[in-house]
């Protein structure tokens, strides 16, 4: 998958024997892709809120209704702007160092305004529930030039952050 380590950064190997005086979030990361066809709106929800409660976030809380929406948003704008260039769409749910971050990769290389009055109606929403919580919206290049991943992340209220 082209997403492992692309959430958060990975982290360098430490020393067994260095002293440390701060512990090392744990980062549970969840990644699968999901056909570009009818019915993939629900399929990613579904498997996002098994996961998002796997990693601690309660169900139906303000965050987990919040995440829902930006995974539901997010695959629905890989269904309307980039079916024809995309047969799949890889959805992440990563959860560590206070944060939430859901994101969505397609194979289509348009970049998407995120900012400004150009901005669609689903992306605006985007912004604001992120916002909302403290978090952002980017959207950056894939990495191997063929496509692109939108990131949504949130604060998590309550979370330290470390």
């Amino acid at each position: 998958m082209r997403w492992v380590g692309r959430f958060l950064p990975r982290r360098r190997q430490i020393p067994s024997d260095a002293a440390c005086e701060h512990a090392v979030p744990q980062v549970r990361r969840h990644v699968f892709t999901v056909p570009v066809r009818p019915g993939a709106v629900r399929v990613a929800r579904s498997e996002a809120a098994t996961k998002l409660a796997e990693f601690g976030i309660t169900p139906s809380s303000l965050l987990s209704d919040a995440a829902l929406l930006v995974v539901s948003e997010l695959v629905a704008n890989v269904l309307r702007h980039a079916a024809d260039r995309s047969p799949t769409a890889d959805v992440g749910v990563t959860v560590g160092a206070g944060q939430l971050v859901i994101g969505v990769a397609d194979h289509d290389p348009r970049i998407p305004i995120v900012e400004g009055d150009a901005v669609g109606a689903g992306l605006r929403t985007v912004a604001e529930l992120t916002a909302r919580f403290g978090g952002t919206l980017t959207v950056e290049p894939d990495w191997a030039g063929q496509g692109k991943d939108v990131l949504a992340r949130f604060l998590i209220p309550g979370a330290d952050a470390r």
